[in-house]
């Protein structure tokens, strides 16, 4: 692959893994860090619905999932990692074989893909949105009705101020409503106000951050701004009177089948009732009179993103940051153990083979907030901070990344709990318990929390072997280390890993 001289890459590509739709949009990245769009290609595949009651993605949904998946990886297979982010929504966070389902399009595709939590989607939705507009003064509203749920977002230029997920979409409300494709007014007023029930906690506040213009995106109302226009009933976005047109044509038709709406395509038929409902909701409860359309979504909020992280602008960095301010994690403690399990790992990357551009920054987050629940307790503070790792909303982690920090800092101390890392994504686990070993080291190293600088430690790795050369008589001099390290031995023997020092 040809780069620039500036050694990015020259092609890049996201990947939408929707509840609806597969979206796939590849562009050329320009030494200025500006992007073409070269292809898009999208597959209505309709994952969502092949959720049964149990939670388990169906046979049939999967086998149009992964044919589609089959085409997109012809253009992606021979990038590499660093070029590509793939981003699984709500089927795949809610579906308890989400995982089988992963590995399956992983071994198809050649890369990873991320399970992105709902505000980090909404997060992504808006990066995109913001893109494709002209900048203004003042506070928009964005919203976007996926498959199995709605993102709604205000901001403010580039930046996202408020961010919503709520589980409810157009195949969600379809499957549920219209699954037997029969359309009467009290099924629909029952699905918008169940659609409006979900929306009612957040209108509040919403509603005092005021905005200046809202804008929606993405295929369901883009497929309903088509129709209104087609039809005649509103030629500039969408607009309440439109809408209600557009209601009472689906209660005219009766059935799914027998809809002759201009503009409606075949492939958004099966989910047009449930996408009109939660976009009635949404008008209502939010008092919105006009919509503007944008052509640009989360797929080109995942590439601006990777854009970000290509050229060292990374939302990752200024996340942890801010948990760091949040939470009052000593800095110099977390400066001071960053460095050393950095430096560990520069020694010890070749000798384990870690290579993973995408997973070793990870190392440094983890070192820099493994004390991020001190402020909740100092007893058992490595499980408090877990915790948090594993369930705050950080912007920019996907759902897989945040397990991981959270794994490496539950295990920073004390006990080796190795399940914790058997329960993360297949290629986190091996090279997450390698940087936990690390990251103990770097930790155990610094209990002094002093500035005096460390000597010159050497570390060689062989599998699960790992020793330690400290200068000559430095370990009799420092015998609060030596006793930790005595007890080091014991935790990584318990985790199958075999500590020598001298």
């Amino acid at each position: 692959m040809r780069t620039t001289n500036q050694h990015l890459p020259e092609i890049i590509a996201a990947i939408d893994l929707g509840s609806n739709s597969f979206h796939m949009i590849v562009a050329r990245l320009e030494a200025t860090g500006t992007i073409s769009i070269i292809d898009r290609l999208r597959e209505n595949v309709r994952l969502g619905g092949g959720l049964d009651e149990n939670g388990i993605i169906n046979e049939s949904a999967q086998n149009r999932a992964l044919e589609c998946l089959e085409k997109f990886s012809q253009r992606i297979r021979e990038l590499p990692q660093s070029a590509v982010r793939i981003a699984g929504t709500n089927t795949l966070r809610i579906a308890e074989n989400a995982q089988a389902f992963v590995d399956k399009a992983e071994n198809i595709l050649s890369h990873p893909i991320e399970i992105i939590a709902g505000r980090e989607e909404a997060r992504l939705i808006y990066l995109g949105v913001a893109h494709g507009l002209a900048a203004k003064k003042g506070n928009r509203l964005v919203v976007d009705i996926g498959g199995g749920s709605t993102e709604l977002i205000i901001g403010q230029g580039m930046t996202a101020l408020r961010r919503e997920s709520l589980y409810t979409g157009c195949v969600s409300t379809s499957k549920r409503f219209f699954n037997d494709g029969i359309i009467t007014e009290k099924t629909l007023n029952t699905a918008i106000t169940e659609a409006s029930l979900i929306l009612f906690p957040q209108a509040a506040d919403f509603k005092t951050r005021q905005w200046d213009e809202t804008i929606g995106c993405s295929g369901t109302i883009k497929a309903i701004a088509n129709i209104v226009h087609d039809e005649g009933w509103c030629l500039n976005g969408i607009s309440y009177s439109a809408l209600k047109k557009l209601r009472d044509a689906l209660i005219k038709a009766k059935h799914i089948d027998k809809l002759t709406l201009k503009g409606l395509s075949d492939s958004r038929k099966p989910v047009i009732a449930g996408g009109l409902c939660v976009l009635l909701a949404i008008f209502k409860i939010l008092a919105i009179k006009q919509m503007q359309i944008s052509e640009q979504s989360m797929r080109e909020g995942l590439l601006y993103d990777l854009v970000g992280r290509i050229t060292h602008h990374d939302v990752r960095d200024a996340t942890v940051e801010s948990a760091m301010t949040r939470w009052g994690v000593d800095d110099k403690q977390a400066q001071r153990v960053t460095h050393t399990a950095e430096k560990l790992y520069l020694s010890t990357c070749k000798q384990w083979g870690i290579a993973a551009e995408q997973i070793t920054p990870l190392l440094k987050w983890a070192a820099m907030l493994h004390e991020i629940g001190l402020q909740v307790s100092h007893n058992n503070y490595h499980k408090h901070g877990a915790y948090i790792l594993q369930n705050a909303d950080m912007q920019g982690f996907s759902r897989q990344e945040q397990a991981l920090l959270a794994a490496l800092v539950l295990s920073h101390r004390s006990k080796f709990r190795t399940s914790a890392f058997k329960q993360l994504m297949t290629p986190f686990i091996k090279t997450g318990k390698q940087m936990c070993v690390l990251l103990r080291i770097a930790v155990l190293l610094h209990r002094g929390r002093t500035d005096l600088p460390l000597p010159e430690i050497n570390i060689n790795v062989q599998d699960k072997n790992i020793n330690l050369c400290f200068p000559k008589n430095w370990l009799d001099e420092n015998r609060m280390t030596l006793a930790d390290l005595i007890k080091e031995i014991n935790h990584l023997d318990n985790a199958g890993y075999k500590l020598r020092f001298e």
